[in-house]
C-alpha cells in the first residue's frame, strides 16, 4: 500500500502525525517500503534501544529511547503532536505492545500503523499450531501465576516471557502444580539470525542459558491430582486456603449464578474471608475486576495468596471494615455480602451500586436472615433458601449430614 493511500483519510482535524512500525529480529530487511519510508521521514523516532539499533540504517531524525520507568512514555510522544513521529515496536504493536498503550490517549485517526508478525504468529508458524485453538498469554513484566487458569489438560499455550530466567521458573511452576509431564518448547529470537528452538518436558527442563527474547510453548499434561481450575463456578473448597470462613462450593456456585458476571464488570466482595467468590468472579473472564474487602489482616493475606494460586493476582484487596472501607472505591456493578452483613453494610452497598447492578447477600444466622426478609419486603428482589446435605460416616454406616442452610437475597437496583 503506498503511503498516499495510508493517509488518504486524513482531515484537518485528524492529521496522521504518528506512525507505529513493527520491526522484527530481521531488522530493516523485513520491512516493506511504506514502513521504511515512515522511519526515514520521521523527525523523531521512539523505541527500545534494541529497536533503535535494528532500524538505525533508516533513521534520519533524532532518536529517543523509551524512558525508564515507561509510565511517562505516552506523554513524551504526545508532546511531539503535529510533527512526524515514528514509534518502533516489537512485531504487532497491538499484540501486547506499545500500540495499545498509545491508543488509550491518541486517536487512531492520528496514526499510521504498520505491524510485523507477532511473536505469537511466528511461534505458531514454527510449531504448526492453530492460533484460534491456542491460549495466548503474556507474562512479560507480570507474574507467571497468570498462566494457572489456562492449565487445562490437552491445552496448548503460547506465553510471552520477560527474560532468560522465566522459562525455567515456568517449568518449576508446572511441576509444583502437577503438570510436570507437560511438553515445553522454548523459541528464542524468532525471525532473526539467532533463532533457536529447543524442546523438553517441564520436569526435565535443564536449559543452561536462554536468550531474553523468548516465547514458551506448552502442551499441557496433567498428572492425577494436578491443580486444574475447572471452567465452571464452584471450585472445590480445598483449592482455597481458609480458616473456615469460606462460601462453600455449592453455595458459591449458586452465588456466582445470582451475581451473573458480565464482561468487564466490577464486583465488591464484602467480608471476603478466603476471597473465593471474588476469585471465581475474576476467573469468569480476563477483563473482570473485583475488590475484596476484609477487616482481618491474616485473612487479607490469605486472600492474596489464594488469588495468586488461582491465577488472578489482579484482585484488589482492601483491609478494613465495611461500611467505612467502601467510601473511596469505584462504583460497583455487583456486590456480594457474605454471612456477616448488617443493616449499615447493606444500606451502604445499595447506595453505591450502579443502576441495574446486582446485590447478593447470604445469611446463615436468624438475625441476618430477618434483616434480608425485611429488605425483600421493603424493596423487592428474590429470596431463595439453599440447603445442602452430604453423605458422611455415622459410626460404621453412612448417612446424610446437613450443612447450615443459607438464605439468599438477590436485588437488582432500579
Amino acid at each position: 500500500m503506498p503511503l498516499a493511500g495510508a493517509i488518504a483519510a486524513d482531515t484537518a482535524a485528524s492529521p496522521r502525525w504518528l506512525s507505529i512500525v513493527g520491526i522484527g529480529e530481521d531488522g530493516v530487511e523485513g520491512l516493506n517500503p511504506v514502513a521504511r519510508g515512515l522511519i526515514e521521514g520521521a523527525e523523531i523516532v521512539f523505541g527500545g534501544r534494541r529497536h533503535l539499533a535494528l532500524a538505525a540504517p533508516l533513521i534520519r531524525g533524532a532518536t529517543r529511547p523509551w524512558p525508564s520507568p515507561f509510565d511517562s512514555a505516552t506523554a513524551e510522544v504526545m508532546r511531539q503532536r503535529g510533527r512526524p513521529v515514528c514509534v518502533l515496536a516489537s512485531g504487532d504493536p497491538f499484540q501486547h505492545g506499545v500500540g495499545a498503550v498509545l491508543a488509550r490517549q491518541i486517536d487512531a485517526r492520528e496514526m499510521i500503523v504498520m505491524p510485523a508478525p507477532s511473536a505469537f504468529s511466528l511461534a505458531a508458524a514454527r510449531l504448526g499450531w492453530s492460533l484460534p485453538q491456542t491460549v495466548l498469554v503474556s507474562v512479560h513484566g507480570r507474574t507467571l501465576d497468570l498462566i494457572r487458569p489456562h492449565l487445562q489438560p490437552g491445552a496448548r499455550i503460547l506465553a510471552l516471557t520477560s527474560g532468560g530466567e522465566d522459562p525455567a521458573a515456568l517449568a518449576r511452576l508446572l511441576v509444583e502444580a502437577g503438570f510436570g509431564a507437560s511438553r515445553l518448547k522454548v523459541l528464542e529470537a524468532l525471525g532473526g539470525p539467532r533463532e533457536r528452538i529447543r524442546g523438553t518436558t517441564a520436569a526435565a527442563f535443564d536449559f543452561g542459558t536462554v536468550g531474553p527474547l523468548n516465547t514458551v510453548a506448552v502442551e499441557v499434561e496433567a498428572a492425577p491430582g494436578a491443580r486444574v481450575l475447572a471452567l465452571t463456578p464452584g471450585l472445590p473448597d480445598n483449592l482455597f486456603e481458609h480458616d473456615g470462613q469460606i462460601t462453600k462450593r455449592e453455595i458459591r456456585a449458586v452465588t456466582l449464578s445470582s451475581l451473573a458476571p458480565r464482561r468487564g464488570e466490577l464486583l465488591w466482595d464484602i467480608g471476603s474471608g478466603s476471597g473465593s467468590v471474588a476469585i471465581e468472579w475474576l476467573l469468569a473472564d480476563p477483563l473482570m475486576r473485583a475488590v475484596a474487602i476484609e477487616r482481618r489482616a491474616e485473612r487479607a493475606a490469605r486472600i492474596r495468596r489464594n488469588a495468586a494460586a488461582c491465577g488472578v493476582p489482579g484482585l484488589e484487596i482492601i483491609e478494613g471494615a465495611a461500611p467505612a472501607a467502601l467510601s473511596a472505591l469505584a462504583t460497583p456493578d455487583a456486590v456480594f455480602i457474605g454471612g456477616g452483613g448488617n443493616a449499615g453494610v447493606l444500606d451502604a452497598a445499595a447506595r453505591a451500586l450502579r443502576a441495574g447492578g446486582r446485590l447478593v447477600a447470604n445469611a446463615v444466622t436468624l438475625e441476618t436472615e430477618a434483616l434480608l426478609l425485611a429488605r425483600q419486603a421493603a424493596f423487592g428482589g428474590e429470596l431463595i433458601r439453599i440447603a445442602i446435605s452430604r453423605a458422611d460416616a455415622i459410626g460404621e454406616k453412612t448417612g446424610w449430614r446437613a450443612a447450615m442452610p443459607v438464605t439468599q437475597w438477590l436485588w437488582t437496583k432500579p
